[in-house]
């Protein structure tokens, strides 16, 4: 009777001891599958952020090679002046700082906009007039946006300014570089939703197309094609036929629908009777 028992206990312990074993089996199991899960993870955030890493780097390096082919250092003390839709604008750069300015004439009166370093002032004919917050906003944000265009590549060097590139296509038989941009929430103004893709020639480095989606008034796509450029006092200036496009439209797609004629021709951007000042 009492080897009986003896052998049911055993059985018991037994039955335990598998029982632990198989827990500590699963357990272990578990633990190296969570470990490699997690290590497998890591591996690809890693490569992603390599990945991208390099796709940063690379835009930075096709930036550069435009801003040398359209003015290089010479843009670090820029003063020029220019025409543009009847306005006539200037801007200078000192070496990180800036003053833009914009005066136009209506009836008599004289409307001048000084957008210095960031301050943004109005004069009436010679006479300082006060904004309301919202205005000032506005008008500033018109006058920093021609500048901005005028000043291309060179702006896409701006701190608020994210750019990555996105790989290369041919328009017309030449071959580009492409690269987008986007805009931080800081720095970037009211449109820094608003998205750009740049098209930068492989052989001559300059950026002969542009693009830009927005969403102010409804929203928007626009596809630039430059021409008429020129060089002064060592500066390249060009000019841009603006196209059309459907709202939506992703902006890679666009160098194609302008191949085949499918986009249509807004207007024009023209920068006239441009002067540099320096001198």
């Amino acid at each position: 009777m009492r080897s009986l028992q003896n052998d049911k206990i055993m059985q018991m312990k037994k039955s335990i001891y598998y029982l632990f074993l198989m827990t500590l089996f699963l357990l272990t199991s578990c633990l190296s599958e969570s470990k490699k899960t997690k290590t497998n993870t890591d591996m690809e955030e890693k490569s992603e952020q390599s990945t991208q890493s390099s796709k940063m780097k690379k835009a930075d390096s096709v930036v550069n090679e435009a801003i040398e082919a359209h003015g290089g250092e010479r843009y670090h003390n820029a003063f020029y002046s220019f025409e543009f839709r009847k306005k006539k604008y200037t801007f200078r750069n000192n070496n990180g700082n800036f003053k833009y300015t914009v005066t136009s004439s209506e009836r008599g009166t004289q409307i001048t906009d000084i957008l210095n370093s960031g301050t943004f002032k109005r004069f009436v004919n010679d006479t300082e007039v006060a904004l309301s917050k919202k205005d000032v906003t506005k008008y500033s944000e018109a006058l920093n946006s021609v500048i901005y265009f005028a000043l291309l590549p060179y702006k896409l060097n701006d701190k608020a300014v994210n750019k990555t590139y996105i790989g290369k296509t041919s328009i017309k038989g030449e071959n580009y570089d492409m690269v987008g941009v986007n805009f931080d929430r800081i720095g970037g103004g009211n449109d820094h939703n608003d998205e750009f893709l740049y098209w930068f020639n492989t052989e001559t480095h300059t950026m002969d197309y542009l693009a830009y989606s927005y969403e102010t008034n409804g929203g928007g796509v626009r596809f630039r094609s430059a021409y008429k450029p020129r060089t002064i006092d060592g500066i390249r200036f060009q000019d841009y036929i603006n196209y059309e496009a459907s709202l939506g439209t992703p902006l890679h797609e666009l160098s194609e629908l302008f191949e085949n004629g499918k986009l249509k021709e807004l207007s024009r951007i023209e920068t006239e009777n441009i002067v540099s000042l320096e001198n």
